[in-house]
């Protein structure tokens, strides 16, 4: 592990060998996938949920044409949900436990869905919000699929004309991104029509800055709502607009019948706002943080109407994906979830067994102790949770949807259950420790590593001779360095440099007119 030490540096580049495109099989006979999941949606933000104020005739249409699954649990925030999702694993297993600095980094030995599909011989492709690794071979490019147009980190700064990536090479776009997004992925599925695809659609919205098109924005005026609700519900109807032009293509070219198709969202709601009551919002370890809308849809297998009511995860997407397309399991990495094949096709879900579904919250940016941290364990009756003050809390899900009451006095058999159960799981996922996951440098496949200055760990630390920028200085996505007044101070990135040799290296940085001539210095392995 290499250590540098830079100043205010934005950016680093080297140059390394071109990137080579690689081809797949096809497999015609197997069905395609088409996965979408929002940002920030919370499990009110749909109208067939009870809230009368939104407008989402798509979602709702998807959920009656296929299954809506009445407890579905994600994580708390969004790069650990996208983590499970992806491998089917606790993020925690995959190097996973934050949403910055790193933290947000999956291993690159990691097996997605896109690879274990891209295997039977799928085309696969990402459009929208990676948030998992921006450096190959943790790039989407290097998990398994053909093609990703979107971004790599945890938010956006521009929603309109922007620039975006396309296979690790910057674009410009026009017009509003959740179109744009939809476009490239309507012109993929278009592409390969006549071979099995997966194809991810990870909207960015409803995700902040809170930017819409006024026609949507004008739309939720006068109903009562703050400027975060009314701009949210503006967002997700036009996520709804756009699900209608994914789903109308796949009538356009008669590839409904044989196209799997799946909604979710990756998180409780950003804003305090309508969420059938559950408390908690992004964040939150409780029932309105992670419990989430998944509509699945596949016509022939699934019975329109279906409504799954036992308590699923986003960690039982892989094995489901996996059991419908008839891919055989691979040797390798555990996974965690279950196929939810039979709740989906009533072939036995008398036989479903009970299960625990875990979930954590590690609130700082940074390498946590060597404590539990805040998290909590639900069954289909129960939901334990250890919260910040380091007590743990029972509710009756049944009896106390909302969480009113605390009754672990009442139980305190359930309570140490559940506990032991969460304090054994944390220690399983978390085996392989929290040492950031090194940026690999190098790689044959990459031919320019952009290191972020987000990425970095200041010396002596954040706020000492040396800054993030942004609200709270957490050195959050798009984040850079600033406020450098202490020539002591450093900024580290821990680097893995793959193929030794000659790197070029490119500062990227802003000063003033005055501040012109500084010296700058870096090492790297004290070199």
């Amino acid at each position: 592990m290499q250590r540098i030490p830079v100043l205010n540096l934005a950016v680093l580049s080297f140059l390394i060998l071109f990137l080579f495109p690689i081809q797949s099989s096809q497999a015609a006979d197997q069905p395609n996938v088409l996965l979408i999941m929002t940002d920030d949606q919370g499990w009110g933000d749909i109208q067939s949920h009870e809230n009368l104020l939104i407008n989402t005739p798509q979602q709702d249409l998807l959920a009656k044409q296929g299954a809506r699954f009445d407890r579905f649990y994600v994580s708390p925030v969004c790069a650990p949900t996208r983590a499970a999702l992806l491998t089917g694993r606790y993020s925690l297993r995959t190097g996973v436990h934050g949403v910055t600095r790193g933290f947000e980094n999956m291993r690159a030995d990691e097996v997605t869905i896109a690879e274990v599909l891209k295997s039977a011989g799928y085309a696969t492709g990402a459009f929208g919000k990676w948030h998992n690794g921006r450096h190959y071979p943790m790039h989407p490019n290097g998990q398994g699929f053909d093609e990703f147009f979107g971004f790599c980190g945890g938010h956006w700064n521009r929603y309109f004309d922007t620039n975006l990536e396309h296979n690790n090479q910057p674009v410009e776009t026009k017009g509003y991104i959740t179109d744009v997004l939809t476009d490239k992925a309507i012109q993929f599925i278009k592409q390969n029509k006549n071979q099995p695809f997966f194809c991810y659609v990870p909207y960015n919205a409803p995700h902040s800055p809170w930017i819409v098109p006024d026609k949507y924005w004008n739309k939720y005026a006068n109903k009562g709502l703050d400027d975060k609700a009314r701009c949210a519900y503006a967002m997700v109807e036009s996520v709804d607009d756009n699900l209608g032009r994914l789903m109308q293509t796949l009538d356009n070219f008669d590839l409904t019948d044989n196209t799997i198709v799946l909604f979710l969202t990756d998180n409780g709601p950003n804003s305090k706002r309508y969420n059938g009551d559950m408390r908690g919002q992004k964040g939150s370890i409780h029932e309105g943080g992670i419990r989430v809308p998944l509509f699945v849809r596949y016509p022939g297998k699934i019975k329109p109407g279906t409504v799954v009511k036992p308590i699923a995860a986003h960690i039982d997407i892989l094995p489901t994906l996996r059991d419908f397309c008839g891919v055989s399991p691979s040797s390798g990495n555990r996974v965690d979830g279950k196929s939810l094949v039979p709740l989906l096709t009533g072939s036995s879900p008398e036989e479903w067994p009970k299960r625990m579904l875990f979930a954590d919250r590690l609130f700082r940016n940074s390498i946590p102790g060597k404590e539990i941290p805040v998290g909590s364990v639900r069954t289909e009756r129960w939901r334990a949770a250890y919260e910040r003050n380091h007590q743990w809390k029972l509710y009756d899900m049944l009896a106390d949807p909302g969480q009113k009451k605390d009754v672990s006095n009442a139980h305190p058999q359930v309570t140490q259950k559940l506990k032991a159960a969460y304090t054994d799981w944390f220690k399983d996922v978390s085996s392989q420790g929290f040492e950031p996951i090194p940026i690999p440098v190098g790689h044959p496949k990459e031919k320019v590593s952009s290191i972020p200055a987000n990425e970095s760990f200041l010396e002596p630390e954040a706020g000492k001779g040396i800054n993030y920028s942004g609200k709270g200085h957490n050195g959050y996505a798009n984040s850079w360095l600033e406020d450098w007044t202490d020539s002591a101070a450093s900024a580290v990135w821990h680097l893995d440099i793959l193929t030794p040799g000659t790197y070029s290296l490119t500062l990227k940085y802003t000063c003033n007119a005055k501040d012109v001539g500084c010296e700058i210095q870096t090492e790297v392995a004290n070199q």
